[in-house]
């Protein structure tokens, strides 16, 4: 398989990476053979991938880093890098490629500290591969000072280092980094796309596979979840009921401390397996004695690893939420859909005699009230509003439409 192969979607982004990888491999063969460089390339030092959630931004730029190492010897012969099964890619696509480092947080923000580490890692030459990629997967979480470091790097790239950042939107990044960078844009993948992906790579019954799609409306990595775990479905299940029930305010009050207590349990789970794990290598690494207690000096270590379990707590609560939010918009979109008689395919068929309920029973004008809610509730946790209190005005609104 290629590079590409997970790739959904993005035939032209595709093209563009691809050229971009055949023109860089050009400069370090003619870099090696004391040869100058070809005058125009389609090549540079800095990428900026952006594109709205499950479009597959991350996607991209591993495939792309995986293509900058492709070490093939078929490229000898007129092949377009990124073979898909040679150590470089290889490598690069499973994380282990020592000149290719993915940089993801599971925190709220990633400071100056983080990215002065990536810096001075970005000044190495290559260590066995054919360039220096940082792959930056969440850089709209880049605090501003973070940002004025990463800007000092991206102006004065050292020689065979490649920047790749990613970004839901170019508003997502500081105007002096973005302007530095060459802009890719993605798109949301359809859903029979999607859904063919689900049953070509992931084995996934195709029933199954084009109701996720189609319930995510294109979102790659949620659609496989819904697909495969059972925990997913049964949270959705309960955020599509949340319009039936916001008929008095208790409804209101209870619906939505349900979906806090879910987003919660959500946390949960997700972070307790890692927690763990973190927690007992850290103890080994510090020399924790046999019985449990720790040598004098390591209580700051291990007080510096609570509170970053709590901010990732923190972010994966916000994220879990802001999923079940996606998903209630979606379910208004129908109702919006089926209000004014459009033949649009809908999100959630599965829940149509809800869908049809809440048509009936209110205008369009109402639904699109409703929908400026749930929105309105997700600025306002992202401007760190309680988060209780966010839904339960959110629930408020939509009992009055």
């Amino acid at each position: 398989m290629a590079v590409w192969d997970d790739l959904v979607g993005q035939e032209r982004v595709q093209e563009q990476l691809a050229a971009a990888a055949r023109d860089a491999d050009a400069l370090v063969t003619a870099e090696s053979a004391g040869e100058q460089a070809p005058a125009a390339s389609r090549m540079t030092h800095a990428w900026l991938f952006t594109g709205p959630p499950g479009s597959g931004r991350s996607t991209a730029a591993r495939a792309f880093a995986a293509a900058l190492q492709c070490t093939s010897p078929d490229r000898a012969l007129g092949g377009a890098p990124g073979c898909g099964f040679c150590d470089g890619c290889h490598t690069s696509l499973v994380g282990t490629h020592s000149d290719v480092e993915v940089v993801r947080t599971d925190l709220l923000s990633i400071g100056v500290k983080e990215t002065r580490d990536l810096v001075r890692r970005a000044q190495l030459s290559p260590a066995v591969g054919r360039w220096q990629v940082i792959v930056l997967e969440d850089a709209d979480r880049l605090t501003e000072g973070a940002g004025n470091v990463l800007l000092k790097a991206v102006e004065e790239p050292a020689p065979r280092t490649v920047w790749l950042l990613c970004a839901p939107s170019l508003e997502d990044v500081l105007p002096t980094i973005r302007s530095r960078c060459r802009h890719l844009s993605l798109r949301t993948p359809s859903v029979e796309a999607v859904a063919d992906t689900l049953i070509r790579r992931d084995g996934i019954e195709p029933d199954a596979a084009r109701s996720a799609a189609r319930a995510t409306q294109g979102h790659i990595g949620r659609a496989r979840r819904l697909a495969t775990d059972e925990a997913s479905r049964a949270r959705r299940a309960t955020v599509l009921k949340l319009p039936l029930r916001v008929e008095d305010i208790g409804g209101c009050l209870r619906a939505a401390q349900e979906l806090i207590d879910a987003a919660a349990e959500d946390a949960r789970q997700v972070s307790e397996e890692i927690d763990v794990r973190e927690t007992e290598d850290l103890r080994a690494a510090l020399g924790a004695a046999a019985g449990g207690r720790m040598p004098r000096g390591t209580a700051g270590a291990m007080k510096e690893l609570e509170d970053k379990q709590k901010r990732r707590r923190t972010r994966t609560q916000r994220d879990s939420l802001d999923l079940a939010l996606t998903d209630l918009t979606g379910f208004y979109r129908d109702v919006l859909a089926l209000q004014l008689g459009s033949r649009v395919a809908l999100a959630n068929e599965d829940v149509r005699e809800a869908l049809d309920r809440v048509a009936r029973g209110s205008s369009p004008e109402g639904t699109l009230r409703r929908m400026e809610a749930v929105l309105a509730c997700r600025e306002a946790l992202d401007t760190n509003v309680a988060p209780l209190l966010a839904v339960e005005a959110m629930a408020m609104a939509l009992r009055t439409g």
